[in-house]
């Protein structure tokens, strides 16, 4: 190539066309690296109503991105764009391990990452703080994972119970509380996991990030707006079942079924968000500003197009040469992820788990369809164990998941015990050293649970690749370690319950679960396969 030719490229990689057309290059680049997880994103928006309103945050950031870009100027110095290299490295490094592991929340997250970096390289630090909020806000768009999801259904749904229940007493209602039941005499109403008030939160969480954003107020005026999301949908969603249990009270069960109990979900999100401008406007009224109703958020003037400042230049530099080939090899690097599969590893059904243990003696249980379309597990066992000489029972039960990954994973005990009506007496955990897993001393969960006056024992631990571990997110740390070193994301969750009598020592009830762990602990080694099992 001659010198004129190269001259003429150069000049044509020039042309604002040209460069815009790199950057949707890039754009699309970036798009099809996270295909897979933005692919599972919109999924569950579509699916899950708590994320319905997903399609909406991308489009809201675009639009005021759009009504600020005359605030915007390409970089026109190499060295400028240094800092959005470093976020897109940075995304991309975060996507590859959240690939490589199939952690969809991580590389969703990798996503906004690398997306704010392709615009710090085209506006530099200057731009990004200008559009830092709209970038921001695309976060309420990535779901929660499924493990973080389920416990704060749980704890939301026994706060919404209780306080529900308290505003039926209010009005002269007798009404008994167990768990999630709410108990009216001839109507028992339960509060599902849809009524536990994450499908106002999210949208409203998000709403108020908006309003925060667009709130003419001092910062900590505009982060009590945004933080009274969570408390406001509580006391909504709480209001919403007493208002259930007062109309089913008087009327019966078909006034928390069907359209009304749709409709009694809008008004109180609706509600929600006339609560949110009322707070908006008693901030305002302190700060000694008296702003109209319908004046509390609006788009400043300074943002629109009437400004005699022009719209930003598309310039070129080097920069946009360097991103198209990280892009380019991030794209390429995606295909290969996208192939790599767990290792399953050998193992035996707990179908052929032995009913006889020393002198136990089982008896097999099942799992309805609706718990197994929840808990999503591989294999289970539910067997009770009773000595026919003494009558003492315990329940042994176990989830085994051959890959726990895309929001498939063990369910923590922890959470679902209150959900149905037991209390939590007495927690800790346990060591035994003289009864091992893969050569490490057993490690379990102990706890004391209470209903009216039924009493049980529960050990529970998490038995995963070789491991026992007794926290739920040390179980998330693992499994991330061990997909991106071993491949592997199986495990499973082990309970043991058994009750307690009324003139029994609790200190029997534990002797009784320990004896009974020495035989059931040897017998799972070819159930739950090991840190060195092979596939």
């Amino acid at each position: 190539m001659n010198l004129n030719s190269q001259d003429n490229l150069f000049i044509g990689l020039k042309k604002p066309t040209t460069v815009l057309l790199l950057w949707i290059c890039a754009l699309l680049l970036l798009g099809y690296t996270f295909k897979s997880s933005l692919e599972m994103m919109i999924t569950i928006w579509i699916n899950v109503e708590e994320y319905s309103h997903g399609f909406f945050i991308p489009v809201i950031s675009i639009y005021f991105l759009w009504i600020r870009r005359r605030e915007l100027t390409f970089v026109e110095c190499f060295k400028d764009a240094w800092p959005g290299f470093a976020l897109v490295i940075t995304g991309l490094l975060l996507g590859f391990l959240g690939g490589v592991t199939t952690l969809k929340t991580v590389e969703q997250y990798a996503f906004i990452i690398t997306l704010t970096g392709l615009f710090t390289v085209a506006f530099g630090w200057r731009g990004l703080r200008v559009g830092a909020i709209p970038l921001l806000l695309l976060i309420f768009m990535v779901p929660f994972p499924s493990f973080i999801l389920n416990n704060l259904s749980a704890k939301l749904q026994l706060i919404s119970s209780w306080l529900g229940v308290e505003f039926i007493r209010a009005c002269d209602i007798m009404v008994y509380l167990e768990g999630n039941v709410i108990d009216l005499g001839a109507y028992k109403l339960q509060v599902v996991d849809a009524c536990s008030g994450l499908r106002y939160l999210f949208p409203l969480a998000s709403l108020s990030f908006l309003c925060a954003y667009l709130f003419k107020g001092p910062f900590w005026q505009k982060a009590l707006v945004f933080l009274s999301s969570m408390p406001l949908t509580i006391f909504m969603n709480s209001f919403r079942i007493g208002v259930i249990g007062i109309l089913v009270d008087n009327w019966g069960t078909a006034m928390a079924e069907g359209f009304l109990h749709d409709f009694e979900g809008w008004v109180v999100f609706l509600l929600c968000m006339v609560l949110l401008f009322v707070e908006m406007w008693l901030f305002s009224r302190l700060s000694g500003r008296k702003v109209a109703f319908n004046e509390l958020v609006l788009i400043p003037s300074e943002w629109s197009g009437d400004t005699k400042q022009p719209n930003p230049e598309i310039k070129y530099n080097k920069s946009i040469v360097l991103l198209l080939s990280l892009m380019v090899s991030s794209a390429i690097a995606s295909n290969f992820i996208q192939e790599r599969e767990d290792i399953i590893p050998a193992r035996k059904a707990f179908l052929n788990f032995p009913l006889q243990l020393g002198n136990w003696q089982g008896r097999n249980d099942y799992l309805g369809q609706y718990y197994l379309d929840e808990l999503k597990l591989t294999d289970y066992a539910i067997i009770n164990y009773a000595q026919p000489e003494s009558g003492e029972g315990i329940n042994f039960y176990s989830a085994y998941y051959q890959a726990q990954r895309r929001g498939v994973a063990v369910h923590s005990p922890k959470g679902c015990m209150p959900g149905d009506g037991w209390q939590i007496t007495d927690f800790g955990q346990r060591a035994f050293p003289d009864i091992t897993v893969d050569g490490n001393p057993l490690e379990l969960n102990r706890a004391v649970i209470q209903k009216g006056d039924s009493k049980q024992l529960v050990y529970y631990w998490f038995q995963q690749r070789g491991r026992t571990i007794t926290n739920e997110y040390l179980v998330k740390w693992y499994l991330f370690y061990d997909a991106l070193t071993m491949n592997r994301t199986d495990g499973s969750l082990i309970r043991l319950v058994t009750s307690v009598g009324n003139t029994e020592a609790i200190e029997k009830a534990d002797q009784r679960l320990q004896a009974f762990m020495r035989q059931l602990v040897p017998e799972l080694q070819g159930y739950i396969p090991g840190k060195l099992a092979a596939k």
